[in-house]
């Protein structure tokens, strides 16, 4: 074979791993996959939908969110896949906190509500629900608090 082939070769296989490597980290496979969380305000009452997101290293401040206005940010998924979000979440006479994120339900192949790399959440009052790419019904899960 010729050096030509040798460095053909090379390139290609350099290209499925990279693609196969980026394929696995997006699929939940892989540590630090990269994560775009997305929060809509969807209240039915049209209020207006304070929310504070956190982690035990990163606090993404205070957001205040008019009716349809959304907030996001951007994290990697840590080494143990433990990471976790929780937002607090206050509209007129309520408050109630929620794991936005969670490595175990959110970055899992084996979950019932499978990975999401863009999760994409609409916030109501009688629950958060994560909307599905597909655009099937959302997965709603009650309140933490």
């Amino acid at each position: 074979m010729t050096s030509r082939n040798h460095n053909f070769i090379f390139i290609l296989i350099s290209i499925l791993m990279f693609h196969a490597t980026i394929s696995f980290a997006s699929a939940g496979w892989l540590p630090f996959s990269a994560k775009h969380v997305i929060i809509f305000n969807r209240l039915i009452t049209r209020a207006t939908l304070v929310v504070h997101c956190r982690n035990k290293n990163e606090d993404k401040g205070v957001v205040s969110l008019g009716p349809g206005d959304s907030f996001d940010f951007r994290f990697r998924v840590n080494l143990r896949k433990t990471t976790v979000y929780t937002c607090s979440f206050v509209w007129t006479n309520n408050t109630a906190t929620f794991d936005i994120f969670r490595a175990d339900r959110d970055d899992n192949p084996k979950s019932k509500v499978g990975v999401c790399s863009e999760c994409i959440w609409s916030i109501y009052e009688l629950v958060p629900c994560r909307d599905r790419r597909d655009g099937g019904q959302p997965y709603c899960f009650p309140w933490a608090s």
